[in-house]
C-alpha cells in the first residue's frame, strides 16, 4: 500500500466535515469489491451493511458473531482510503458497560464512526425508554475515552420494528442528541413530513436517512428537507441478489439464459480492478 494513503485521523477529520454541512451519500458495500467500486464512483464516505455481509456469508441478518462483524469493518477499513461508517447493529450487548466495551472495539478497528440501534436482538422490538438513553450516554462516553474523532450515530428503530410511532421517534432522538450523539437517524421513515419533522426536531444537528428504497426523493430533494446524510443499507446487496435469484431460478426451473444479456463485462471489471489495483502500488 502506498505511504501517502490517508491515515484512520485523517479519515475521521474527513468524515466528520462531511457532516457540517451540504448533503452526501454513504453507499454501503458488503465486501472490499464493491467498497473498492463505491470509491471509484466518487463516494466521499462508505457505510457497512449488516444485511448484505451476513448475506453473502451465508447467515441471516444478525447472527454474525461480533468478532466476526469486527474482522469485517477493519478489512474494509484497511481495503480503502475514504472514511468508513459502521452499522454496529444493538452493540452487541444489552446492558451500557456492554455497549460501551463493544463501542471501544469498534473504534479500534479504524472506523470513522459507528451507528448504534436501539433495538434488541431479540422479539421485544426497542428496549425501554431509560435504557436506551443510558446504553447511548455509554456509547459516547466511550468515543469519547477513545478521543472523540469518531462520529457516533444513535438510531431510533421503531419503523422498522413495527411500532411506528413518529412522537416517540422523535422524543428517543431529541433525548439522544442531547445526550451527544453526532447524527441522529431513523431508518424506515420515508414521507416528506416525517422526514422534516425529524430533521426540525433535532436541528442542527445531522440527520441520516435511510434511502433504500424507490421512495420518490433525489439527493437534492433530501438535502432541501436538511438530510446532511444518506445511507442506503443493504439495498445495493439486495440488488446484486436479486439479479443473482432471478436469473439462477429461471436456469433452473425454465432452462434459459436471458438473465445474462446486457451484462457488464469481464473485461470491463478487469479493466477497473486492474487500474484499481494500481493506485495501491
Amino acid at each position: 500500500m502506498s505511504d501517502s494513503r490517508p491515515t484512520v485521523a485523517d479519515k475521521r477529520k474527513a468524515f466528520r466535515k462531511l457532516h457540517e454541512a451540504g448533503c452526501f451519500v454513504i453507499p454501503n458495500p458488503w465486501n472490499i469489491g464493491t467498497a473498492r467500486y463505491l470509491q471509484g464512483l466518487g463516494f466521499k464516505a462508505l457505510a457497512t451493511t449488516s444485511a448484505g455481509h451476513a448475506h453473502s456469508l451465508g447467515y441471516p441478518d444478525g447472527a454474525q458473531s461480533r468478532d466476526a462483524v469486527l474482522a469485517h469493518y477493519r478489512e474494509l477499513v484497511e481495503a480503502t482510503e475514504v472514511p468508513l461508517n459502521a452499522d454496529f447493529e444493538n452493540g452487541f450487548a444489552d446492558d451500557p458497560d456492554g455497549v460501551a466495551d463493544s463501542v471501544t472495539r469498534c473504534i479500534a478497528t479504524g472506523v470513522a464512526g459507528l451507528s448504534i440501534e436501539d433495538s434488541p436482538k431479540s422479539d421485544t422490538p426497542l428496549y425501554a425508554f431509560d435504557l436506551s438513553l443510558a446504553r447511548v450516554k455509554a456509547a459516547r462516553a466511550a468515543v469519547d475515552r477513545a478521543g472523540g474523532e469518531v462520529v457516533f450515530t444513535a438510531r431510533a428503530e421503531n419503523f422498522i420494528r413495527g411500532v411506528p410511532d413518529l412522537d416517540d421517534v422523535i422524543r428517543r432522538l431529541k433525548a439522544y442528541a442531547a445526550a451527544g450523539a453526532d447524527c441522529l437517524y431513523a431508518p424506515g421513515i420515508r414521507t416528506r413530513e416525517q422526514i422534516e419533522a425529524v430533521v426540525k426536531a433535532v436541528a442542527p444537528k445531522p440527520v441520516n436517512f435511510l434511502g433504500g428504497g424507490a421512495f420518490g426523493f433525489t439527493v437534492s430533494d433530501l438535502a432541501a428537507m436538511g438530510v446532511r446524510r444518506i445511507s442506503v443499507g443493504g439495498s445495493l446487496a439486495r440488488v446484486a441478489m436479486h439479479a443473482f435469484i432471478k436469473t439462477a431460478t429461471e436456469i433452473a426451473q425454465e432452462g434459459k439464459f436471458d438473465g445474462f444479456a446486457g451484462l457488464v463485462t469481464n473485461a470491463e471489471l478487469n479493466k477497473f480492478f486492474s487500474e484499481d489495483r494500481q493506485k495501491l502500488s
